[in-house]
């Protein structure tokens, strides 16, 4: 890990972030649901905590650099393109967290520095 890596962080996220957490997390919450919750991680404040933190929340799995869209985000990072923050959603029926959006970038920023400090919003 290269923890010389300046990560860029965008200081809003994109409005495609929104529709994407909402599609996620359809899934599991359903549609109404999904929609309340993306709604109040639009209104959310912004948060930050570390890579390793959000992995061991969640309870996933980092993804390899061989998948394109980690491939993708580390690029962005190496040309130190901003990226956009996370989306974070906490399943309290199951104890967990869920990366409704940002998956990718996060497995992305921690080849580089495992305690990386990620701008988030959470609900």
């Amino acid at each position: 890990m290269d923890k010389t890596t300046n990560i860029k962080w965008r200081s809003k996220l994109q409005k495609h972030d929104y529709p994407a957490a909402e599609s996620f997390l359809s899934l599991t919450l359903g549609q109404q649901a999904a929609k309340n919750a993306a709604d109040e991680l639009e209104c959310a404040e912004m948060s930050e905590f570390a890579a390793k933190d959000i992995f061991r929340a969640s309870k996933l799995s980092l993804l390899g650099v061989s998948k394109s869209h980690v491939e993708k985000d580390r690029a962005k990072i190496i040309r130190h393109e901003k990226l956009s923050p996370l989306l974070l959603f906490r399943d309290k029926n199951n104890g967990m967290l869920v990366i409704a959006d940002g998956y990718h970038r996060l497995c992305a920023v921690y080849t580089f520095d495992e305690d990386a400090v990620i701008p988030c919003k959470i609900v």
